[in-house]
């Protein structure tokens, strides 16, 4: 297990949803959660010193709670919430990077699976060309898509069907 708080490391390979509902109980149990939203909104009434300690305190949470692999770039964050976003962009990345097409669920559901990722990593700032994107897709598609595929990447006249 992940930490004294008994939870599982975000290793971007497992649920990023989950580990992040536990995550901020665990900082809310800490009483730093704030540190989330953004280190400057931090209430004026504290002092510096309170200051520093939750975010030290919430840092060292998320840093005990992450797998080797996600922790190589968190200490090149300057704050808590970029840590936080970068596990998340991270985690929708390679959703977005691996995602294939199954048999076993309709296209239009798998449609609207890719279009959630595309989405969430807009919500987060992270943009992709509209060419990058139908790559993604293109090369997301079933073997059985083989000749549209090509017709999409090298149009009509290179695809010779029998």
């Amino acid at each position: 297990m992940g930490s004294k708080w008994d939870i599982e490391k975000f290793t971007i390979s497992n649920d990023f949803g989950l580990w992040k509902v536990n995550m901020e109980a665990v900082l809310i149990q800490q009483k730093c959660a704030q540190d989330l939203k953004d280190e400057g909104v931090l209430p004026v009434t504290m002092s510096q010193a309170e200051k520093t300690e939750m975010v030290d305190k919430a840092r060292s949470a998320i840093v005990l709670c992450l797998g080797d692999k996600v922790l190589r770039d968190i200490p090149k964050e300057p704050t808590v919430a970029s840590m936080w976003y970068l596990a998340h962009r991270q985690f929708l990345k390679q959703q977005l990077y691996s995602f294939k097409m199954v048999e076993s669920k309709t296209v239009m559901k798998q449609l609207t699976e890719f279009n959630k990722i595309l989405v969430d990593l807009e919500n987060i700032e992270v943009h992709l060309e509209d060419e990058d994107k139908t790559l993604l897709l293109l090369c997301a598609l079933l073997r059985s898509f083989e000749s549209f595929k090509d017709t999409i990447l090298y149009g009509k006249e290179g695809t010779v069907t029998n």
